[in-house]
């Protein structure tokens, strides 16, 4: 019995709950796990729902009224109780605090919305090998599910490496990111991340190999000669100033609508005529204001306006 309310998952747990005392039916949901080298990692549940009417307001307000007194407590419960009973399941000592509960209105081109976030730390989530790899994964007991819409993100430190991941991500951007709608298999997602190497031989052969690399294509651009190595480097874009960057969203957004809401993204690098670096941070500022979508497809992304 223990480990049967594990079966579901987690995360159709702290669904389930959220939903329950949501305001409004229609939510998008985000689950960020933030893991640090310790093992310890803090978790982030954020859900988004469109407020249009005065209805959605008043509800959302309501809600908001409610949400230090009596959801943040639910919340606190539930994962608490998770918590433990992941403790049981893997006979890793465990723990959660830091409870904290926000609610806030955003405005966003696509509309108003309301948004509450809940957070928490959960120590010793990840386990830690004899080389302190972090191992992710052993709590999801019956592992997780992801609604519609709904996004799971898993952060590390800076400087790991990503040794394995099962099943891999639809995207790799601040962390590992998987869409929903998607069932993962018990034990799943499952990350070995290994730590930085200590050596001092890796940096001073890297240092190496571009200084050997700069010299070769330095000199076969002295004799005048396009080399594959001068095609394969793409000139580094400009730092551009929040207000040119602005320009570059508003093209998108313009090239997207024509295109009847969606085009891949390598296509609109090239209608625009804007350099690829260009055109990823323009669509992550995008993405992070929920203006879009990114639907993973092959090797390419799917680059969809959010209907509103």
């Amino acid at each position: 019995m223990i480990l049967k309310a594990l079966y579901i998952s987690l995360v159709f747990l702290l669904l389930v709950h959220i939903a329950s005392a949501a305001p409004v039916n229609d939510y998008k949901i985000t689950y960020t796990i933030n893991v640090n080298e310790g093992g310890n990692a803090v978790w982030y549940v954020e859900y988004r729902t469109p407020l249009v009417s005065t209805e959605d307001f008043d509800s959302f307000d309501n809600y908001t009224k409610q949400l230090n007194p009596v959801h943040l407590n639910d919340f606190k419960e539930l994962m608490q109780k998770s918590v433990s009973e992941a403790a049981n399941a893997t006979s890793r000592k465990m723990a959660a605090g830091g409870f904290t509960g926000d609610a806030k209105v955003e405005s966003a081109p696509t509309g108003t919305f309301g948004v509450v976030r809940y957070s928490f730390t959960w120590v010793n989530f990840a386990k830690l090998d004899p080389d302190k790899n972090l191992n992710i994964g052993d709590v999801f007991i019956g592992g997780l599910y992801l609604s519609k819409d709904n996004t799971l993100i898993i952060q590390y430190p800076s400087g790991y490496t990503i040794e394995q991941v099962e099943p891999q991500p639809d995207q790799v951007r601040d962390g590992m990111v998987w869409y929903g709608l998607r069932s993962f298999k018990a034990g799943e997602p499952a990350v070995i991340l290994s730590m930085p190497s200590s050596s001092w031989m890796p940096p001073v052969i890297a240092v190496s190999v571009i200084f050997i690399i700069a010299a070769f294509v330095y000199k076969r651009k002295a004799r005048g000669k396009n080399t594959v190595i001068d095609a394969a480097i793409e000139p580094v874009a400009e730092a551009l100033t929040e207000e040119a960057m602005m320009d570059v969203r508003e093209r998108i957004i313009k090239l997207l609508n024509e295109s009847g809401g969606s085009l891949y993204q390598s296509e609109i690098g090239k209608k625009l005529d804007i350099p690829r670096s260009t055109v990823s941070a323009a669509l992550n500022q995008l993405h992070d204001k929920n203006v879009i979508q990114k639907i993973k497809k092959g090797r390419e992304n799917l680059i969809r306006l959010v209907q509103s």
